[in-house]
């Protein structure tokens, strides 16, 4: 999905940048960023638009980070269809996720 692959990359590249202990780990239909565990998925939703789901327990959900159902290692989800939206407040739940993990 190759319209995919801006917003996928702005993502990994400020993952990168939250500490030398940020392991990409590329799995068949995802790519899970870790550190000592994992804290944030980025899964090709569609062809236009790029889920990222962040492990953020017992943070609020708000219009823009949906809360998932329990159980699972996300426990929020942001869909994201343009590179743009990978803003401040993006990269401000993503850097919180990989302070917990």
């Amino acid at each position: 999905k190759e319209g995919l692959k801006p917003i996928y990359e702005a993502l990994e590249a400020f993952a990168r940048t939250l500490g030398d202990d940020v392991e990409i780990a590329p799995k068949k239909t995802s790519v899970a960023f870790r550190r000592s565990k994992n804290f944030a998925v980025v899964t090709p939703a569609t062809k236009s638009r790029v889920d990222l789901g962040l492990n953020l327990k017992g943070e609020a959900g708000t219009l823009r980070l949906a809360e998932e159902k329990p159980g699972g290692m996300c426990t929020h989800k942001i869909k994201l269809q343009a590179v743009e939206e990978v803003d401040d407040e993006v990269k401000a739940w993503l850097k919180a996720a990989y302070e917990r993990a």
